[in-house]
């Protein structure tokens, strides 16, 4: 099956899909368990809470999640990769309460109020602005009142602003949706979405965020 993006390196398969986590410790040079562990402690997880996991690929974060949920508590992850759905199994295997779905984020999904959080990882730069915007979309239907959207991805910054080396590093690992995407100001696109109640955490130097934004519910508006 071909990308549905062509120029993207989110959809990941074949042996990128099979040792994906590997990749990911290497070109990080090992940060990466660490840096996703905190990152998901983060999100302020409570016992009972339903999460959306969109593009949840591997399942390393959804477990990482389940360690703060209860029996009550469910992750629901969502991806297009069979390669990477199979790993989520066998990786969840030991939680009940995590199930993964075949389907694609960046289309009208059937959750309506359904979740307290739903989170997003290094999905949202990897796509053009309008899929961008359904999955948004899709984040704010499949919430609750007052639930929680969480995007951990790429901070904004000016990449012709930072040194030479940094920025060949960038132009190497990215496509050239990443490069739009950081230019985005996501405060007012979720903004326009009807989330407020910002809170962000900042790794790797500022060049990666965990962006927390509230549902505003039409009461509140």
């Amino acid at each position: 099956m071909s990308n549905y993006y062509p120029e993207s390196k989110v959809e990941v398969k074949g042996l990128n899909a099979r040792y994906y986590d590997t990749l990911m410790n290497i070109i990080t040079f090992s940060l990466y368990p660490s840096f996703i562990e905190k990152a998901v402690k983060l999100m302020g997880i409570r016992l009972h809470d339903r999460i959306l996991d969109l593009g949840a690929g591997t399942g390393r974060n959804a477990c990482l999640m389940m360690k703060y949920l209860s029996k009550e508590g469910k992750v629901i992850g969502i991806d297009i990769s069979q390669e990477m759905i199979s790993q989520f199994k066998e990786k969840c295997a030991n939680f009940p309460n995590a199930k993964i779905i075949y389907a694609r984020v960046d289309q009208p999904l059937p959750f309506k109020e359904k979740f307290n959080k739903v989170f997003i990882s290094f999905v949202l730069h990897g796509v053009p602005q309008a899929a961008r915007e359904i999955i948004t979309d899709n984040a704010y239907k499949a919430l609750k009142k007052d639930g929680e959207f969480h995007i951990l991805d790429w901070n904004e910054f000016d990449l012709k602003a930072l040194p030479l080396y940094q920025r060949t590093f960038f132009r190497f690992i990215e496509c050239p949706y990443a490069f739009d995407f950081i230019k985005r100001d996501w405060k007012q696109i979720l903004t326009n979405h009807n989330f407020d109640g910002f809170e962000e955490h900042f790794f790797f130097k500022g060049f990666v965020r965990l962006l927390k934004a509230k549902k505003l519910n039409s009461n509140d508006e």
